[in-house]
């Protein structure tokens, strides 16, 4: 049943999708709310641009699902917090779940959940919790045929505070196919430092939908070569947020991101639709 819900998400031709995040206000760090400060804004104008998805939390939602239009962007629902991006960190760190993250998301109508799996140096008890997040929202969701998406993070130590996302293959490739493993239902996982590496990421997903995170702001050249590269590798969509809603025009760059995986624009062609809507 889970299928259902996901033909929501996925283009009916480009079966790829565009999941905008702009839940970042949850994990409690200043420096991710750029650009989503007065986030009811924040939604309007990316349901302008009409991407697939919008990620958002339990308590935002409500800025997407009472827009009174059928044809707006379907609901990704985060289903678990982590104090992982303070600057600096706290000296306790944790991860935890809405233990009716599901009902929630039936209630919100949403077309899936997303929930961290994390490699954190020095924290195994933080990728612990995460497995047994997993596990119950797994539980749950088989129950009433919604997907779960699994976050695979692999982190590395930041001398100046929260942790850098780690490019390493291996690594990406060994927590991938643990999430597959654990029961999820599609991946949202970080591109690879040799992007030509990315096929084998595809590869652990072992079938299922993989959609690659976009991290940090980077100019838009970076951005779009980036993602036409992950296209070309495999990947099924992307889930991209600060390169987004902190762009100088968020509407804009998500047209033509949506250009390029659902028309398959090429960089140029793209960069072109990001420069004439400025």
């Amino acid at each position: 049943m889970t299928a259902y819900r996901l033909h929501r998400l996925f283009h009916p031709a480009s079966r790829r999708a565009l999941d905008v995040a702009i839940d970042h206000g949850i994990f409690g760090e200043p420096s991710v709310l750029t650009g989503i400060e007065d986030i009811s804004a924040a939604v309007t104008t990316i349901v302008g641009a009409a991407p697939d998805a919008i990620q958002l939390t339990p308590g935002q939602a409500r800025h997407l699902q009472q827009i009174p239009d059928r044809r707006k962007p379907a609901l990704v629902l985060r289903a678990d917090v982590a104090n992982v991006y303070g600057h600096p960190l706290d000296p306790l760190l944790f991860s935890t779940h809405f233990p009716d993250a599901v009902e929630i998301a039936v209630r919100m109508d949403a077309v899936c959940i997303v929930a961290n799996l994390m490699d954190l140096p020095g924290h195994p008890e933080i990728r612990a919790e995460n497995i047994r997040t997993i596990q119950a929202l797994k539980s749950e969701a088989e129950r009433y045929g919604m997907p779960l998406m699994v976050e695979p993070l692999v982190m590395r130590d930041n001398p100046r505070g929260s942790y850098l996302v780690e490019g390493d293959t291996t690594r990406i490739v060994a927590l991938v196919r643990q999430a597959v493993e654990l029961g999820a239902d599609l991946i949202k996982a970080d591109p690879t430092d040799r992007v030509e590496d990315y096929h084998l990421v595809v590869q652990a997903a072992s079938g299922l939908p993989i959609l690659v995170r976009g991290g940090g702001r980077v100019d838009d050249r970076e951005l779009l070569t980036r993602t036409r590269a992950l296209l070309d590798q495999g990947a099924d969509g992307v889930v991209y947020g600060r390169n987004i809603v902190q762009h100088r025009d968020p509407a804009g760059i998500t047209r033509a991101l949506m250009g390029m995986l659902h028309d398959d624009l090429s960089v140029e062609d793209a960069l072109a639709r990001v420069e004439a809507a400025a």
